[in-house]
Parts: C-alpha cells; sequence; structure tokens
C-alpha cells in the first residue's frame, strides 16, 4: 500500500509536529508501507533520524514570490524551478524569524483557493507529480492548512483515501486579521467535502475544530498523542541524575510568549526568594524574532538576583533532550493558549519526569489519560507556584507520577500505537 504524507516544514525550526510526522511515517515504512514523508514549503528539521524526501513542494520562496508577483507565474516552470531548491530554501531561512501569520493572510487563503489561488500552477505540479509517478492509496495532511490541492486531488484521484490531521490549525487562523481570518475558515470549511477522515488527538480539539469548520462527526477520528519512546526507554526515575542537591524546574518548548516562559519565570521567582535549591533550567527553539523576549526574562531573573539559578540550554537534539529532561524533577510549559498537544509533557513522563501543566486544551485529557502530571488553572503563576512547591515537598507523589507517567506512554502513547490506529484508515470504509 503506497502512503503518501505531506508535511509542512517550520523554516529551519525543531517543530514539534514535524517531528510526530516523521516518527509516524518512520514507523508506517517499518510496519511494510510504502510510506513517503514528502516536505511542503521548507525541509523538515527533526531530533532523530528523518526519512523525509529530499524533493519540495510549494517552496516557501516560490510561493511567497507568487504571491507578491503574480506574472511570476507565466515563467516556465523549468525556469523558476531552483527556487524549490532544498539548500537555497535552508539559506533563505537559516536565520528566518518565526512566520507572522498576521503578515500571511493573503498567501493563507490564496493557497487556500487552490487551483483558483495564484499559486495554481503549483498546485497541479503537485497533483501531476501525486497522479502520474505515485499514484497513492492514501494522502495524509499534516494540517487541513495545506490542503487547497485536495478538489483536484479527489477529482484526479479518486480512490486516494484522504486523511488530514488537526494539530493546531486553529492557532494559526486566530492570528490573521479578521477578515482574512473569516475568509480562510470558510475556505477550510468547504475543503471539509474532500476529506475522508480528520485525525485529532483529543475530544476537546474535535469539538473545537468540529465548531468551528463544520466537520461531521463521523468525519473525526480520535487517537493518542504519541511519541517515540524508544529513546526514552532505558531511564528511570532519579530525583535527578547530579550531585547536587538542587530542586531543578525545567521547561521544554519553543521559547515565545504563547508557550508562558514567563508566568513559569513568575513561580520560579516567587519560590526562590524562599528556597535557595530551587533552580529553573530552560531549553527550546528560539527564534529572532523571539531573543528580545528571552533577554527580557534574562534581565528580570538578573536584576532578581537569581541569576547563577537560571540556565537557557539552547535547542538540544535528542540524545541531548533525553539526558535534559534527566536531570530535573518536574517539568512545566505554562502554555497561555489551549495547546492541541503537548508532545514535551509525553516526552518528560518517559523520561520519568512528572508534569505540572494548566488545566486547559489537550492537557486536562492528557493528565487524566497518563497519571502522570498534576493540573494548576490557566494563567496563574501563584497557584503554579504552590504546585511546584508541593511536588517539591512530596518526594513519594513525585515518585508515583512518574511511574505512571512512563508506564502509560509506553502502554497508550507509542508511536507504534498511533501509527497501527491511522494505518486503520487507509481502508475504505473506516
Amino acid at each position: 500500500m503506497k502512503v503518501v504524507f505531506l508535511t509542512a516544514g517550520a523554516a529551519g525550526m525543531y517543530c514539534g509536529s514535524c517531528m510526530h510526522d516523521n516518527a509516524l511515517a518512520r514507523t508506517l515504512i517499518a510496519d511494510g508501507y510504502d510510506c513517503l514523508l514528502q516536505p511542503i514549503y521548507t525541509p523538515i528539521r527533526t531530533d532523530s533520524v528523518s526519512v523525509a524526501s529530499d524533493k519540495i513542494f510549494f517552496g516557501g520562496i516560490h510561493v511567497y514570490l507568487l504571491q507578491q508577483m503574480p506574472w511570476l507565474r507565466f515563467v516556465p516552470q523549468s525556469a523558476r524551478q531552483f527556487l524549490d531548491w532544498p539548500p537555497l530554501i535552508r539559506m533563505a531561512t537559516r536565520k528566518a524569524a518565526s512566520t507572522d501569520p498576521a503578515k500571511l493572510g493573503a498567501l493563507a487563503i490564496s493557497m487556500l483557493k487552490g487551483t483558483e489561488g495564484r499559486q495554481a500552477k503549483e498546485v497541479s505540479r503537485l497533483v501531476d507529480w501525486l497522479e502520474n509517478k505515485i499514484h497513492p492509496d492514501a494522502l495524509i495532511l499534516s494540517n487541513l492548512l495545506i490542503g487547497g490541492s485536495m478538489p483536484l486531488v479527489r477529482r484526479r484521484l479518486p480512490n486516494t483515501r484522504i486523511i488530514v490531521m488537526l494539530q493546531g490549525d486553529d492557532i494559526f487562523l486566530d492570528h490573521l486579521p479578521t477578515e482574512a481570518r473569516a475568509e480562510a475558515i470558510a475556505l477550510c470549511s468547504e475543503l471539509v467535502h474532500s476529506v475522508d477522515r480528520f485525525v485529532v488527538n483529543s475530544r476537546f480539539y474535535a469539538d473545537k475544530m468540529g465548531g468551528l469548520l463544520n466537520i461531521p462527526p463521523e468525519k473525526l477520528f480520535q487517537t493518542p498523542l504519541s511519541i517515540d519512546a524508544a529513546a526514552y526507554s532505558a531511564s528511570s526515575y532519579v530525583a535527578h541524575q547530579s550531585d547536587d542537591t538542587s530542586f531543578r524546574i525545567g521547561y521544554l518548548a519553543r521559547i515565545s510568549p504563547e508557550k508562558g516562559l514567563h508566568r513559569l519565570v513568575d513561580a520560579f521567582l516567587h519560590l526562590a526568594s524562599e528556597h535557595d535549591d530551587i533552580t529553573l533550567e530552560v531549553a527550546g527553539w528560539l527564534g529572532e524574532v523571539n531573543r528580545p523576549y528571552l533577554q527580557t526574562i534574562q534581565t528580570r531573573i538578573r536584576e532578581a538576583g537569581m541569576e547563577n539559578r537560571f540556565t537557557y540550554h539552547g535547542s538540544p537534539e535528542l540524545a541531548e533532550k533525553v539526558a535534559f529532561l534527566q536531570s530535573l524533577d518536574l517539568l512545566s510549559v505554562p502554555t497561555e493558549y489551549e495547546d492541541p498537544k503537548g508532545l514535551f509533557a509525553l516526552e518528560a513522563m518517559a523520561a520519568g519526569v512528572p508534569v505540572v501543566l494548566p488545566d486547559h486544551g489537550g492537557f486536562s485529557e492528557l493528565i487524566a489519560s497518563t497519571g502522570g502530571g498534576i493540573l494548576v488553572p490557566p494563567n496563574d503563576h501563584h497557584a503554579l507556584a504552590e504546585a511546584i512547591l508541593r511536588l517539591k515537598n512530596d518526594a513519594p507523589l513525585r515518585k508515583e507520577l512518574s511511574e505512571n507517567g512512563k508506564k502509560s506512554v509506553h502502554e497508550k502513547h507509542s508511536i507504534e500505537s498511533a501509527s497501527r490506529s491511522l494505518a486503520t484508515l487507509f481502508q475504505t470504509g473506516h
């Protein structure tokens, strides 16, 4: 069975969705499927071995120029193909700031229009490739926002199953200007007719996206959030693997305001003034646009006299990430938005580390499923500090949460079980 997985690259950034897509594709291949992970916009960046194709469709430079200079579509494809050359895209996006959805409203709408948009010839090129060279039995898209080509796929490959994973589409839509957001939602709703099944990781997100886009309940398929836990299989519970007696609070996510690092810093400063053994360990990808944000946080910590108790560890590779997590006593990423996923939480649990998360988005169901952490009211650093202090003072509870989380990740949230669940949708009638 041939499967094509279209995944949207994130301009050189470590992206949870990209890494999850890569792990799913790698597992499908191991299970005997002829699966091709095909990047869209930019090459993907993962912290493990990538199975992605070197080919790029809808190269980020290319689609942007087509939007800004519509006459470019009349230039022969042979003269434009260098714009999709992966090394050029990598070079152009190496130090790029995080994409600002508010500035990309027109481009997003044009892409959603598919054959009616300014990138119509690129839509045809993708579908020609699918029809003439691949002929997939199933086509998986990492989000609906890259789905403008689906109506044409449906017409020309009527027997191909089309599956869309919903994993943060609303976040992009909510950052668009009001009029652009409304038009983009209307276009996404029209694309629902071309999709066989939508995959979500929580009932929360099924309800939210189902209501936003008028998705029929029978098209929604829920499968547990998952990670490749192999790298964590050798880990076991320890307070942390170091000789000092500090209590290490950790953060592992993109460095940005919406991920809530500043709220964790509020809680840390509140606790650190009375507990001289507490440290804050931070890791995650930092884009140029958020460098001033981190600098502001570092200034606050320095002015509070806590500089020697705060460390930014950069953006770790897989082995470094496992070691980082295993060095922690707990992990907290107090997102300000309703995160539909939370892969960092599963990674921490797989490493035997309890988590403290806000009681919203997909986190509520994730903690209920795993028993690997505790929930606190969102956007309340006092409640967050109280929860951290509770775990600090209760080592048996930390150990219980650690054991619950680790066991649940391996039994209910493994990438292998997610792959098998996804594969059931490849057959008609499912």
